[in-house]
């Protein structure tokens, strides 16, 4: 376990390893932090480096968020015209409720958790509460299905040059929507383009490196934090490894 993330003390660490157990490493996931890159580039030149699918997946999500977060922020300057109006006018004011119940303001800020999620993990509300924002915003219902379309690419393609071939029609659409967010995230995957494919080879992620890290985090809080580092680290050993 290395302190910090610094390239230049991460590199000197792994170092101390001999080269020729280095060079037996064969492929790498990472995600697409330039220091981590250099690390890899460094430690194990012999390794395939492969960026962490669930890293872009992330990106196309918060881009989408990110869409639907400009909406409420929209909605909640609209409601206080409404009511600043109605003062003004002396009359009592009285949100807009939808079908599902919900008041605008609360359809955007409800609708953060099913967006996370493909349509078949929708529950019977999320369902509802979907076709109402879809129906009153439509590019977030787009930019929802450019991020399944990412995922979906991930998921099923098992061929490099099929991946490359869909992730430059998807590319394409992103050009097409005219999201400033998602055009972001097109140009990110086109500077990582190599790394990304190299997950089609054989579908490694660090998805298991992530969940370790989660349990680390999990176990940090119950304590509210750690005082002495050396124990902390022994308790981790005994339990996880």
């Amino acid at each position: 376990m290395v302190a910090g993330t610094k390239a230049e003390t991460v590199i000197s660490v792994i170092e101390k390893i001999p080269l020729k157990q280095r060079n037996l490493v064969k492929e790498i996931t990472l995600d697409m932090a330039g220091n981590m890159g250099l690390i890899a580039k460094k430690c194990f030149p012999n390794a395939t480096r492969v960026t962490d699918r669930f890293h872009v997946q992330k990106l196309a999500t918060e881009a989408l968020q990110q869409i639907r977060i400009k909406y409420r922020w929209e909605a909640i300057d609209q409601e206080n015209d409404a009511i600043e109006k109605a003062k003004k006018s002396k009359v009592n004011f009285e949100s807009t409720v939808l079908s599902n119940g919900d008041t605008l303001k609360q359809l955007l800020a409800r609708s953060r958790y099913f967006l996370y999620k493909a349509k078949s993990k929708w529950t019977q509300i999320q369902t509802e509460r979907a076709r109402l924002l879809f129906g009153l915003y439509p590019d977030i219902q787009k930019g929802y299905n450019l991020t399944q379309e990412l995922r979906g690419i991930f998921e099923t393609t098992k061929d490099k040059i099929i991946g490359f071939a869909k992730l430059a029609k998807w590319h394409e659409k992103v050009d097409q929507s005219g999201f400033k967010s998602f055009g972001t995230i097109s140009r990110t995957i086109m500077n990582h383009y190599q790394t990304i494919l190299n997950y089609f080879d054989n579908r490694s992620t660090n998805a298991s490196a992530e969940s370790f890290n989660a349990k680390i985090k999990a176990f940090r809080s119950k304590f509210r934090g750690v005082r002495n580092i050396e124990y902390f680290l022994f308790r981790l050993t005994n339990i996880y490894a």
